[in-house]
């Protein structure tokens, strides 16, 4: 039996094309696995975060990785966490009181009487959206199992011209 003339040509044109679903593979994992354990840029949507993120168009970094190697949390901190009421969508919030605070549920008295305070158990956290007039936050699902806290939000990248790093704003009112 004879080669026919094009074979040569053709096992070098799968073994490219192997090659290059094997480079991509282990790309796509790479990325996968940098963006759940490192971390990565998100668009923010929504207007429970306004006047910090505009109610959509804005990219922010959210950094996993100093999350999971500094887990103490800061009161004023913005942070990306699983939703209580649904777990597969992510959000971001403001750390409002950590474990062992005394919290006024709703300074607004929107949601429940400013009257009412709770004390933020070990392991949880006090989170609240900066407008909150349209936040689902602590004040709708109460404290939050540091479990669920995925990452800092640490940057917003986009626009470019509102580009800002962000520190923790705490205003402590005695």
């Amino acid at each position: 039996m004879t080669a026919l003339p094009w074979m040569p040509r053709a096992k070098f044109l799968l073994k490219k094309f192997s090659l290059g679903c094997l480079h991509a593979a282990n790309f796509v994992c790479a990325f996968h696995l940098f963006k759940e354990n490192v971390g990565s840029p998100c668009l923010m949507d929504g207007p429970s975060m306004l006047p910090t993120f505009d109610a959509s168009g804005e990219i922010a970094v959210e950094s996993i990785l100093s999350y999971r190697l500094f887990p103490d949390l800061v009161r004023g901190e913005l942070v990306s966490l699983k939703s209580p009421l649904n777990p597969g969508r992510i959000v971001c919030k403001r750390v409002i009181g950590l474990a062992g605070d005394t919290i006024c549920v709703d300074p607004t008295g929107l949601k429940a009487p400013s009257t009412e305070h709770v004390i933020v158990p070990d392991g949880h956290v006090w989170v609240a959206g900066d407008n909150t007039s349209c936040s689902i936050d602590s004040r709708d699902y109460g404290p939050v199992s540091t479990a669920l806290i995925r990452g800092r939000i640490v940057a917003r990248v986009y626009p470019f011209n509102r580009f800002q790093i962000f520190a923790p704003e705490v205003t402590y009112i005695d």
